[in-house]
């Protein structure tokens, strides 16, 4: 195969939907239990435990309003690092309100550490040789489980449902064509092997630090992350999405992301960043509440 940065795989699809198929063959199993403490006067908080590829158990926070439903949804998908939480810190828990909300714990994060507790620098290197075995592929299936296990709730809207995050947000969204929108922000898997050379930051560095200890191995990982790379997944995204860039000409910024935009096949919105967590999460969510038809948007109190 090709080791070139931009080479789609040619058994990229097929690695996918065998991935998609030994995740198919194993029930859920889905264990839902009630968080009294996390519990609120407008929404209950459960915690939910899913059967996903290994066979691996995998834990999601899940929240549903109080009221009347079929509700919208926030499906958040896991971040770099070793926690989540039941919506991300610094938003507004008003949110689960009006919205079902789901904060999926990924294998090796908090609450999904057993067997396998991963380290943080460390995980985005495990098995990184190896295609199959690499540890994203596991991932990505616990991403997709929790999306069917969400669309399986009385509670949820099917035409209302928003995955929120980095890299699984938007992988997630190409796999599973039943997310109908898309908050995405791009953080490792765009041309991460470049991208990696021009840093010391983590968490690419980390691929930096894996090549000086094995630089032999250069080849199999770039064909790994070839699997992973965003450019790849874009053009099967169907979600109406909005695309959260860096600012100016950071290679995660407006210019450099423009070919991954114009290969997204659904209706794309770009949000250049304005250094300000505020400014941009103002607009990530009055960007959000008009989309799904949500009259209040859910800013935080310091916000308003």
């Amino acid at each position: 195969m090709s080791t070139s940065a931009d080479a789609r795989p040619q058994n990229f699809d097929a690695y996918w939907q065998d991935t998609l198929a030994e995740l198919g063959r194993l029930p859920a199993a889905p264990e839902v239990e009630e968080i009294p403490f996390r519990s609120t006067e407008f929404a209950t908080a459960y915690g939910v435990r899913l059967t996903s590829i290994g066979p691996y158990r995998i834990f999601g926070y899940l929240s549903i309003p109080r009221g009347q439903g079929p509700f919208p949804v926030r499906y958040f998908l896991p971040r770099y690092g070793s926690v989540a939480d039941l919506v991300p810190q610094g938003t507004s828990n008003g949110q689960r309100q009006r919205y079902v909300t789901f904060a999926l714990c990924a294998r090796g994060q908090r609450r999904s550490d057993q067997p396998y507790a991963a380290s943080f620098p460390g995980q985005l290197t495990d098995c990184i040789d190896d295609p199959s075995s690499y540890i994203y592929r596991g991932i990505v299936a616990d991403c997709c489980r929790g999306l069917e296990y969400l669309l399986t709730r009385p509670e949820v809207d099917p035409q209302r449902v928003a995955a929120i995050g980095a890299d699984m947000a938007l992988i997630t969204a190409a796999l599973c064509p039943r997310i109908t929108h898309l908050v995405y922000t791009p953080v490792i898997f765009h041309r991460a092997l470049e991208r990696a050379a021009a840093t010391q930051a983590y968490p690419l560095e980390e691929l930096n630090d894996y090549l000086r200890q094995r630089p032999e191995r250069r080849d199999q990982v770039l064909e790994t992350l070839a699997y992973y790379d965003a450019s790849h997944f874009a053009p099967m995204v169907g979600a109406r999405t909005l695309l959260m860039a860096e600012a100016g000409s950071s290679p995660l910024g407006p210019s450099a992301l423009e070919p991954l935009v114009q290969s997204i096949k659904s209706s794309t919105d770009v949000h250049e960043s304005e250094n300000s967590g505020y400014r941009d999460g103002a607009y990530s969510e009055l960007w959000l509440s008009r989309e799904l038809g949500v009259a209040e948007p859910s800013l935080p109190a310091h916000w308003r």
